[in-house]
């Protein structure tokens, strides 16, 4: 603390700049402390606060238009990196996604304070062509309001703040290691719920061969497309796939194949529904291996959706 304090006095800017540019550019640092830190010392010190938002603003912007070029570079395939190596791959798959398909670009202003939704929103605008004026325009705000708040904490409980840190100082070498305990901690917490996640989407998948098998053979089993309403028109489904939110409408059938698909990585949203299914006494249920974008690379007939 003797080094971590001084530092944060003469390069406070420097310090929040290069947190919230590597927490928004997707490595697990935590953006939101160094801010109230910095923020809390500016007030000490009788420094404005102001120029701390600001700074936390570029930064957080500088790494969206990162994750946007690459939305509008790689499209999906960013995503689908980007969802696998997240820590809160459930957040990723199911959150995230929802989220901005249903609301859009405005989704934005709120994404900085969803767990895991900020990097794929701004991914997804791109992927998603949305024009970068107002991709720039709802970020910024978003991005405004994100480090206004922690400024905010920083100014009115610096008092509180204060006396953490002279305690964590007080406790000299061991202050230090309980904050990388801490650290440990959260990263060690968030690595168990991945673990977690990962093993409940582990099951049997189906190729889009042996689906377009199945159908080639005269089978018709019962395709279900997890995927939000706005997706699926944009970019068509499976022919005869329902929509998810139909399944409640259907009764298990002893022989009946379910395929369920999405096009999500490792077929997470998938997998998930699958199991609820199960649980709902279907038997025989798979999520399509690749979903809908391994099925439509194959070559395999598409329904509906928008000409390619």
């Amino acid at each position: 603390m003797d080094v971590l304090l001084p530092l944060i006095a003469d390069y406070g800017l420097w310090f929040v700049f290069l947190a919230v540019l590597l927490d928004q550019g997707g490595i697990p640092v935590p953006a939101w402390p160094p801010i109230v830190l910095a923020s809390a010392v500016a007030v000490e010190q009788g420094q404005p606060a102001w120029p701390i938002v600001v700074v936390a603003m570029v930064a957080a912007v500088l790494a969206d238009l990162l994750w946007y070029a690459g939305g509008r570079r790689f499209g999906m395939r960013l995503i689908g990196m980007m969802c696998r190596l997240s820590l809160s791959p459930d957040s990723c798959v199911s959150t995230t996604r929802g989220i901005y398909a249903r609301w859009g670009p405005p989704a934005l202003i709120v994404a900085k304070f969803v767990p895991g939704f900020a990097a794929v929103a701004t991914t997804l605008a791109g992927h998603t062509r949305t024009p970068i004026a107002r991709f720039a325009l709802f970020d910024g705000i978003g991005a405004a309001l994100w480090a206004g708040f922690a400024v905010a904490l920083g100014v009115l409980f610096h008092e509180a703040v204060g006396e953490v840190l002279l305690t964590i100082e007080a406790m000299g070498r061991a202050g230090g290691w309980l904050v990388l305990v801490a650290l440990a901690a959260f990263i060690g917490w968030k690595w168990w719920k991945r673990r977690r996640f990962m093993r409940l989407v582990g099951m049997a998948r189906i190729t889009p061969a042996e689906l377009h098998g199945l159908f080639q053979s005269g089978q018709r089993p019962l395709v279900v497309d997890v995927r939000p309403a706005a997706m699926r028109e944009a970019s068509g489904w499976i022919p005869g796939a329902i929509l998810a939110d139909r399944i409640a409408e259907l009764a298990p059938g002893e022989q009946q194949e379910v395929v369920v698909y999405c096009d999500c990585p490792n077929e997470a949203s998938a997998a998930l529904v699958a199991r609820q299914l199960k649980a709902h006494g279907f038997r025989r249920v798979r999520p399509l291996a690749g979903g809908f974008e391994a099925w439509h690379a194959d070559g395999r007939p598409v329904a509906g959706g928008a000409p390619r």
